[in-house]
This record gives C-alpha cells, sequence and structure tokens, in this order.
C-alpha cells in the first residue's frame, strides 16, 4: 500500500509539472509574479544564507585544525580542507537542506492558504491556468538560486580564512595556498550542477504539497512539515546519486 501511494504521488508530482508550462499566464501579469518570487525566495534567504556560510566556514576551519596535531603536517592543509568542505558538500547541500525549511514552507504554507481560501477554485473559474500562475514563477525566480550558493561558497571560505588566521591556527600566506592548492575547476562545475537541480526540487515539491492539500489552517502548518521532510530526502538522495555519477 505504501509504495502504491508513493508511485501515486510520484504521478501525480510529473503530471504537475507538466501542467504547469500549459496555458501560459500573460506575459505582462507573470512579469510581476515572477519579481516578487526573486523578492520572497531569493533575495529574503541571502541574509540567513550569508550569516550560516560565514560561521559554518569558520568551524570547519578550527575543527580541522584542532585535528591536525601533529607538527609534521603542514598548515596549508586548513585552507585545503575548509575549501573542499564549502564547495563540495556544505555550500550546494546543507544550505540546500536548511533552504527546504526557509523557502520550502514558506512557498507550502503561501499556496496551501491559498487552498484553503479558495483562490485557486478562484482563478480556475477565471480560466487562468493555476499551477502556471503559481508554481512557474517560483520556478524562474530559483534559477537564481545557484547566485546564492556561490555567496555562500564565498563566505563559507573567507569564515574559515577569518577563523584560522585570527586564530592563530595558520598564516594567511598558508591558507591561501591551501585554497589554491590542487584546485579542480570541475568540483565547482559539480557543485553548480548539484545546486540547479535543488533549486527545480525546492520550488516543484513545496509547491505540489502547497497546491494538493485538503483541509484547513491546521492541514497547512502538516502540509509544510511533510513538504520539508519530503524535499530533503530527495535533497539528500539526489546528492548520493549525482555524486556517483558526476564524481566517480
Amino acid at each position: 500500500m505504501m509504495l502504491l501511494r508513493y508511485l501515486t504521488q510520484m504521478g501525480r508530482y510529473f503530471l504537475m509539472i507538466k501542467e504547469v508550462f500549459n496555458k501560459p499566464t500573460k506575459w505582462s501579469v507573470m512579469k510581476g509574479l515572477i519579481l516578487k518570487e526573486v523578492d520572497d525566495l531569493i533575495i529574503d534567504s541571502l541574509g540567513i544564507v550569508c550569516f550560516i556560510s560565514f560561521f559554518v566556514g569558520g568551524v570547519v576551519s578550527i575543527q580541522t585544525a584542532l585535528n591536525l596535531t601533529n607538527p609534521l603536517i603542514p598548515k596549508y592543509l586548513i585552507g585545503f580542507a575548509t575549501r573542499q568542505s564549502i564547495i563540495l558538500e556544505f555550500a550546494p547541500t546543507f544550505i540546500s537542506i536548511i533552504m527546504a525549511g526557509k523557502m520550502g514552507s514558506f512557498i507550502t504554507s503561501s499556496i496551501g492558504t491559498m487552498r484553503v481560501t479558495e483562490q485557486i477554485d478562484a482563478l480556475e473559474v477565471m480560466g487562468v491556468n493555476s499551477l502556471n500562475y503559481l508554481v512557474f514563477p517560483k520556478i524562474i525566480a530559483l534559477l537564481l538560486y545557484p547566485f546564492v550558493i556561490g555567496i555562500s561558497m564565498f563566505l563559507g571560505i573567507f569564515g574559515g580564512y577569518v577563523a584560522a588566521v585570527y586564530g592563530g591556527f595558520a598564516s594567511s600566506a598558508d591558507f591561501i595556498f591551501g585554497t589554491q592548492n590542487e584546485f579542480i575547476a570541475f568540483h565547482i562545475a559539480y557543485a553548480f550542477i548539484k545546486t540547479f537541480i535543488f533549486a527545480i526540487l525546492l520550488a516543484t515539491i513545496p509547491s505540489f504539497h502547497g497546491y494538493y492539500m485538503k483541509g484547513g489552517a491546521l492541514e497547512v502548518g502538516k502540509a509544510s512539515t511533510v513538504s520539508f521532510v519530503w524535499t530533503s530526502v530527495t535533497i539528500i538522495t539526489m546528492n548520493y546519486i549525482l555524486t556517483q555519477m558526476l564524481l566517480t
């Protein structure tokens, strides 16, 4: 029964994505919706992303330094480990999981509230494709999500630099050399490929749970919770699959 229910949900999810691109809303209306979503989803997320990235980068740097107790181990490895941790996993994956809570809950609750208050039904009565009207602007807005992750990468490494240098764990030259040592450009491409796919998941899975929810105000909260869980699980699963495909 659980497998059948899961497959049914998957089928409805892909049908929803297909319907999003049917019967598009007029561009004069859609332009305003997209700009609003950029402000709500991207701009409003920058503060928490910058704060978390800077301090987690510092923590990664300090923990790496504290584990390099052997004096024969070069100090530049602090910068190397910080760079690898931030670029490969922390910025694209863990920030996306945090955004599943921040963005995802916002998307699910906003669409769910429209469902509860029958605003979606009103759109359908007026002949508007409600999925295109509600979900498409979120997908387009989240195409800017890689820029958020790029800022996260920079601030994470910068936070590691501040913690290592001003904490007395490594010199500025050692840390910078570590961030440049054995740099593989494809790691950046790998991180942004993951980020792009995670952006699509962040836009569509919460929208699915908000759009198809049933009940009243209490169910809106439950839908937000379920949305966060499923978005996080899907991101972690896709992270594993993409890592196997792209790095092995």
